[in-house]
């Protein structure tokens, strides 16, 4: 007799059920985790590549800060509006220079770290749907396949074609956990090396401004 896959989910037992619905549910959510990531990495490399070519245009850095500190800057552009206000205020406070550069380094790391904790929200989910799944299916497999045998106690011959629906059945909990986890698995390696990647770009960032504020106050000072 031929089974539908449709049919051996419905005909599946209840947890079994319950295990494919609770699977399926967190591939759904994955998937919506992994575009929306992908759309907000992608916008962050745009943005930080503008910004740059800006940047290093050779506009003054007073009048960069005065366009972005009017919007909600994001980022990079976040990164160096944190850093030029801080250096503007430590300096009329007439600081000294090293605490006026370990003042304005550290505001730029902080506004660093938010601008990847955004990146990050939710990445977390797409290694818990991957690591996880997988058993989750596992679970509903053997669960099935225990019950395919167990159902063999009333019948007087057994045969491949009474346990076969079963354990087909079981095995789809199994398949549609690999479903779940394979592309969020792949997913999360591949958006962590990109925010690792704007990670090293921030913070090469950083540097290079603090080196041109560093320099820009020895100026001032003359």
């Amino acid at each position: 007799m031929n089974h539908s896959l449709l049919d051996l989910i419905t005909n599946a037992s209840l947890l079994v059920q319950i295990v494919m619905a609770i699977l399926a549910t967190a591939s759904v959510f994955s998937w919506t985790v992994i575009l929306q990531k992908a759309r907000e990495l992608k916008q962050a490399e745009i943005e930080a590549d503008d910004f740059e070519d800006r940047f290093w245009s050779g506009i003054d850095l007073a009048d960069l800060y005065k366009q972005l500190v009017k919007a909600e800057a994001e980022g990079l552009e976040a990164v160096f509006v944190a850093g030029y206000q801080e250096f503007v205020r430590m300096f009329k406070r007439k600081a000294p220079l090293a605490l006026l550069t370990e003042s304005t380094e550290r505001t730029m790391r902080v506004a660093i770290d938010r601008s990847l904790e955004e990146l990050e929200y939710r990445l977390p989910w797409l290694a818990t749907v991957g690591s996880t799944s997988p058993y989750i299916g596992l679970f509903g497999t053997v669960w099935g396949i225990m019950n395919s045998f167990r159902s063999l106690e009333n019948v007087q011959q057994a045969t491949l074609a009474v346990v076969a629906p079963g354990i087909a059945e079981a095995l789809i909990a199994t398949a549609i956990g690999l479903f779940a986890a394979i592309p969020a698995v792949i997913a999360y390696n591949r958006y962590a090396v990109r925010i690792e990647r704007l990670a090293r770009r921030y913070g090469n960032f950083s540097e290079e401004l603090l080196c041109l504020l560093q320099q820009r106050a020895l100026e001032l000072e003359k």
